[in-house]
């Protein structure tokens, strides 16, 4: 795959983590970059895919109020313990 370089500016702190896991790993600094930022995206893009969908799910009213969660969470532990809301 044909690779490109990109000038990054780091501070000082993540510059030298990077280094000590480069070190340890007996790997260049930017090849341990370039896999830092691939397993970056790859998690980011999970993640942002289920919030967008939850928030799609809340826009076309699939959402639960916080007032009903809260009576829910309230009655826990009584007699009268709700089921929790859909």
């Amino acid at each position: 795959m044909p690779q490109t370089s990109i000038l990054v500016q780091l501070d000082p702190a993540v510059q030298d983590r990077l280094a000590a896991l480069a070190d340890d790993r007996c790997q260049p600094v930017s090849e341990v970059a370039a896999e830092v930022i691939s397993i970056f995206f790859a998690t980011d893009s999970w993640e942002h895919k289920h919030i967008r969908a939850g928030l799609a799910k809340l826009e076309d009213g699939e959402g639960v109020s916080n007032e009903r969660v809260m009576e829910w969470l309230d009655s826990w532990g009584t007699e009268n313990e709700l089921p929790a809301p859909k």
